[in-house]
């Protein structure tokens, strides 16, 4: 993962903060799946921010798939290490 700010983790949080809620009204399957949906939908549009046309978006997809994949790898095995470790005290 790259370099974060100083309010990455506070934004993260409210992600977070907003899908607990969210289980009041849905399963912990829909949440999820609702969220990478959003996340997914977030970072395509991002990717359309920096292109001229959609020929060009379509010329570097792969390369943009293949980008968000790998970050998204690194931060969920950060985050499954975190819990293997942390176990217990998580999940009380």
């Amino acid at each position: 993962m790259s370099k974060t700010d100083e309010k990455f983790y506070d934004r993260a949080d409210e992600h977070i903060n907003l899908s607990n809620d969210q289980l009041n009204n849905a399963t912990k399957g829909e949440v999820s799946a609702s969220m990478m949906y959003g996340v997914s939908r977030f970072n395509a549009w991002i990717s359309a921010t920096g292109w001229n046309s959609s020929t060009e978006m379509k010329n570097a997809k792969e390369e943009t798939i293949k980008y968000f994949t790998i970050e998204y790898e690194k931060m969920l095995r950060e985050n499954l290490t975190d819990y293997i470790e942390n176990f217990d005290r998580y999940m009380k």
